[in-house]
């Protein structure tokens, strides 16, 4: 091992880009807590008195006038032989501050860990504003270039010559953690760059980007055209009511909607139901309207004719929300923002909006509110024209990555009601059709009752990474997950998480009596029937404008 300094070490070479700074720096009796919300298939991990050395690798790519940093933290006593990258979230590749709870957990288990921002300014609220037009108002397609895929490559070859360089070989093995955007970078390595990681812990991944803002916007537009914007209160009874409809499918009842492709509620059959408004403090009536937003958001985005564009969230997942936290993850994409004077407003998500503002229309200036339904159709097939080859991330083809041994493993909430994890699902089934022994590299399992990445009645599972590294290094096939979590009346439970199109199911015996508290031991994996689900959405779907059609609609 050599010394933290920087006259002791050099500065990787990165084909195609130019070392501009070289900066190192040793850290010593480092604490943090690393949440299990931000440290993704880990549980939370108290690091004490940590010393690492840090180094910030910075560099630009000949003509592009771009200015890339990779910080990566190599631990000084404890290190295990393994490299563990971590991911960014929403419009930041990483390096922002939820990045670095993780990699102080990567750093208290042993890992060396590393994180890049991919050469983007980070403001407050992580919009895309200050980096994504060029100075002659164009969109910058070599910093979305670098976002979306080619810095995350630079990332693994700076991490692991640093770590060559600091203790005097290479990482045993390479691993990529991150959810969301992270999620869909795991998915731009697997696609792109086969030979970056030996694993790629990849959650509720970002993937069919130009489909998912589409989503993402649609429930705005639908309250424009309606022209109703209900109550946040509203939005959470529907909720509830299509939980109260759905919980009992799977033979548990715990406030969690686990058989998805058994729901079939309809929020209109509720149309007129009393319940007590939290905004107002006063007893309301869930309107037509918010159900008509909920069954347009669950359903997802239509065309003009009424065909499917994309998938919508699970029904019953969350609609709307006052606070994106790491806690409860209070948000979704029918938000509206209500006044003292009963009057409300559609408040849209920033991922959807400024996706047109900076990137398809290219104009800052550009506002929503005068969106039709014809030019929401034509913003998104202009789009996928235009930005699909560059972070679509939705290259099925991942012969590459299963030929050189990776392994992938994507865990998804099926309450997640940023990304719709049918989208995965979707992905899964296309990989499938490329490579029929998809599950010997590439696994994805679907969490009940967990909402984006982390929070929700469901819980978030703590032991994904680990299966994953199990797999990587012994062969350990991940052929389920046991998952404990704690019901909202506090009644701790455990369930088991099956290989998608798999899905747990009680066993017999477990029927039996009046027993309330399961075991993972009390389930059993069998055939869901997402498989079904993919071919009424060859049939009905309209996928003539966009480039992700299965193969027999291509």
């Amino acid at each position: 091992m050599l010394a933290c300094a920087a006259n002791a070490l050099s500065a990787p070479v990165i084909p195609g880009a130019e070392v501009t700074a070289f900066d190192v720096g040793l850290v010593k009796n480092y604490n943090a807590t690393a949440s299990q919300y931000l440290y993704y298939g880990h549980p939370t991990v108290v690091v004490e008195n940590a010393s690492f050395c840090n180094i910030t690798v910075t560099y630009t790519h000949p003509g592009a006038n771009d200015s890339v940093h990779v910080e990566t933290w190599l631990p000084v006593d404890n290190y295990n032989g393994r490299l563990q990258s971590i991911g960014g979230g929403g419009w930041v590749a990483g390096r922002y501050p939820p990045t670095y709870p993780a990699m102080a957990g990567a750093i208290g288990q042993g890992y060396a860990t590393s994180t890049t921002d991919a050469g983007l300014l980070v403001q407050a609220d992580y919009g895309p504003d200050i980096w994504a037009l060029t100075k002659d108002g164009r969109p910058n397609m070599q910093l979305l270039t670098n976002f979306a895929s080619l810095s995350l490559n630079e990332q693994a070859i700076v991490a692991k010559a640093l770590i060559e360089a600091f203790y005097g070989q290479p990482p045993e093995y390479s691993y990529y953690n991150g959810c969301s955007q992270g999620g869909r970078q795991g998915m731009a390595l697997a696609q792109r760059y086969p030979d970056a990681y030996d694993g790629i812990h990849a959650g509720a991944p970002a993937i069919f980007w130009n489909n998912l803002m589409s989503y993402l916007f649609w429930p705005q537009l639908y309250m424009n055209l309606i022209g109703a914007y209900p109550y946040l209160c509203e939005f959470k009874a529907l909720a509830e009511e299509a939980v109260k409809a759905c919980d009992h499918l799977d033979g548990v009842e715990d406030g969690i909607i686990a058989d998805d492709g058994a729901c079939t509620f309809d929020p209109s059959s509720v149309v007129g139901r009393a319940f007590l408004c939290a905004d107002t403090g006063k007893a309301k009536l869930i309107s037509s309207e918010a159900a008509q937003v909920a069954n347009a958001t669950w359903s997802g985005p239509r065309t003009t004719e009424g065909k499917l564009m994309w998938y919508g969230s699970n029904i019953g997942s969350p609609l709307s929300g006052s606070a994106i936290t790491d806690l409860t993850n209070d948000i979704g994409p029918a938000r509206t923002r209500c006044f003292q004077n009963g009057s409300c407003i559609g408040e849209p998500l920033g991922l959807g909006e400024a996706w047109i503002k900076y990137f398809v229309e290219a104009d800052p200036t550009w506002t929503y509110k005068n969106m039709t339904h014809e030019s929401f159709q034509n913003y998104f097939h202009k789009a996928n024209m235009l930005y699909d080859s560059v972070i679509g991330t939705q290259d099925s083809n991942l012969s590459a990555f299963h030929r050189r041994g990776g392994k992938m493993l994507t865990y998804h909430g099926m309450s997640d009601q940023i990304i719709p994890v049918k989208g995965t699902e979707h992905y899964h089934n296309l990989v499938r059709e490329q490579v029929p022994e998809v599950n010997d590299f590439y696994r994805l399992f679907k969490v009940p009752g967990l909402l984006h990445c982390a929070g929700g009645p469901g819980g978030q599972p703590t032991n994904t990474f680990d299966a994953l590294r199990a797999w990587v290094e012994n062969g350990s096939v991940p052929e389920t997950i046991s998952h404990a979590y704690t019901t909202a009346a506090g009644r701790k439970q455990e369930r088991l998480l099956c290989p998608f199109p798999m899905k747990a199911q009680l066993k017999a015996c477990a029927h039996s009596g009046k027993k309330k508290t399961f075991t993972a031991k009390d389930y059993e994996c069998v055939q869901g029937d997402e498989e079904d689900r993919y071919g009424v959405m060859r049939q009905h779907a309209d996928f003539s404008w966009t480039a992700v059609a299965p193969k027999s609609q291509r």
